[in-house]
């Protein structure tokens, strides 16, 4: 049986490579064109082809590339039991929390701010709470929102994190549900959004969420673009409800050369970017679930297609 790699955005040698280094003697394809669909037993796959997965009529699970799987669960002939796994690979998680604790500093010290003065050749200082004064709020409180939160916390911010359901927390305050949306959104000045993208997330970055802040909040956006409603943000930076955002997803991929987001000076923008999947950590992980698969354990990471996360 097979191990089929699929992706049209990503090195197929590199990573056809680290999966044969990962899983030694493993047959491992890339395709789909040429594949006997039948002898496919595992994919390993980032926004595979409409209907590809269903096309292997022995597939066990497929791994996704990323922390996400809304790429994965867009395809309507996606086989109604087939286990989608997403990635937890400890390199990612570093890396999303580097790109955090950057970019909620770069705003808590208010470097947007000074750019602008260094353009027009002001000097000038601005001032800047202690960090135990500035509210900082998470969405979402997975693998990579809690490493976010442990990092953040050491720096003496102010923590909340909004999340589906009420659960123990120690690091800060925790809001549960819609009813706890507003309640969160009303003390945070630092925004950042980490949850997975499913129905109820989609558009959660509105006008409506805007006008919960804060005046003067800044938004931080590193986990789908479908999170935002990319006109109410240019409407809240516009009206100075909100005096920055940081995006590192876009609903349209890679971001238009005629975006207004490039040219906007109150949004710094980073081609997705803030975690990056490296084939030889990412496929150490794989492989280790493939051999749980196997052995008729639980696979880590396996996703609840009900929540879709």
């Amino acid at each position: 049986m097979a191990i089929l790699f699929l992706s049209e955005t990503d090195p197929v040698d590199e990573w056809a490579a680290a999966l044969a280094r990962a899983l030694p003697g493993e047959d491992v394809r890339t395709g789909p064109a040429g594949i006997d669909g039948a002898s496919v037993e595992f994919a390993v796959a980032w926004r595979p082809p409409a209907g590809a997965l269903a096309a292997l009529p022995n597939l066990r699970a497929v791994f996704s590339l990323g922390a996400g799987v809304d790429h994965v669960l867009g395809d309507p002939g996606l086989p109604a039991n087939l286990p989608v796994v997403r990635l937890i690979d400890p390199d990612l998680t570093r890396q999303m929390t580097e790109w955090v604790v950057m970019n909620v500093l770069r705003h808590h010290r208010a470097m947007p701010d000074y750019a602008a003065q260094q353009a027009e050749g002001l000097w000038r200082e601005i001032a800047v709470p202690p960090a135990r004064e500035r509210r900082v709020g998470i969405m979402g409180l997975g693998v990579l929102g809690g490493a976010a939160a442990t990092a953040l916390v050491s720096f003496g911010f102010a923590l909340a994190a909004w999340v589906r359901s009420r659960r123990p927390w120690p690091l800060g305050e925790l809001f549960a549900g819609q009813e706890g949306l507003g309640p969160f959104l009303a003390r945070t000045d630092i925004l950042v959004c980490l949850l997975p993208l499913t129905a109820e997330t989609r558009g959660v970055l509105d006008g409506w969420a805007f006008a919960a802040l804060p005046p003067g909040a800044a938004v931080i956006n590193t986990a789908r673009g479908g999170h935002l409603v990319e006109a109410d943000l240019i409407a809240a930076l516009e009206s100075g409800k909100l005096s920055a955002a940081t995006l590192d997803v876009f609903a349209d991929e890679p971001l238009p050369p005629p975006h207004p987001f490039w040219r906007h000076p109150r949004i710094t923008v980073t081609p997705h970017v803030a975690a990056v999947t490296r084939p030889e950590c990412a496929a150490r992980e794989i492989a280790a679930n493939i051999r749980r698969c196997r052995a008729g354990g639980p696979m880590r990471g396996t996703v609840d297609r009900r929540r879709g996360y």
